[in-house]
């Protein structure tokens, strides 16, 4: 079991609450780390970008696989053809966000980059994290209020961007 750490937009996050946290998809670039590394039981950590917060976990529920429908957005052509279906394990109410800033600069994986550029961490797609990581942000997630998935469809993620600036 890995775990596994998706960069995404406030808007792209909105479209995976849009689908019930049933899919998340990834950029063309990322498909050996989907199709090859990834598998079902994995954990996936939600960062949102612009805002610089950690807003979910979910588990990987399947092994990856290619599909076209447009969903998730960012440069023109791209699709994030590279897909796995996931299940929510704990997805905050955008009011009780992580900043990154709380945690982060304590997390092993950050340490790759010198101390005063720890935010390079979060540039790209996706990123195999440790597990201790993993585990160091959910714990903190967990003491957030939790979204109602079932049926969401006009969650908040989308005034976050603006909201928190």
């Amino acid at each position: 079991m890995s775990s596994w750490m998706v960069v995404t937009s406030a808007d792209n996050f909105q479209r995976t609450i849009d689908l019930g946290f049933t899919k998340q998809g990834f950029k063309a670039r990322q498909r050996k780390k989907v199709m090859e590394q990834m598998a079902a039981g994995d954990d996936l950590l939600y960062y949102v970008t612009g805002v610089q917060v950690f807003a979910a976990t979910a588990r990987i529920t399947s092994d990856g696989f290619e599909e076209h429908e447009l969903i998730w957005t960012s440069k023109p052509g791209e699709d994030y053809p590279w897909r796995v279906e996931v299940r929510p394990d704990r997805v905050l109410v955008e009011e009780d966000w992580i900043p990154t800033s709380e945690i982060a600069p304590g997390l092993e994986y950050v340490q790759k980059w010198p101390a005063e550029h720890w935010k390079l961490a979060f540039q790209g797609n996706l990123h195999r994290i440790p597990d201790a990581d993993f585990a160091a942000v959910r714990a903190a997630i967990a003491g957030g209020r939790r979204l109602a998935i079932a049926g969401a469809k006009k969650a908040t993620a989308k005034k976050a961007t603006a909201k928190k600036r």
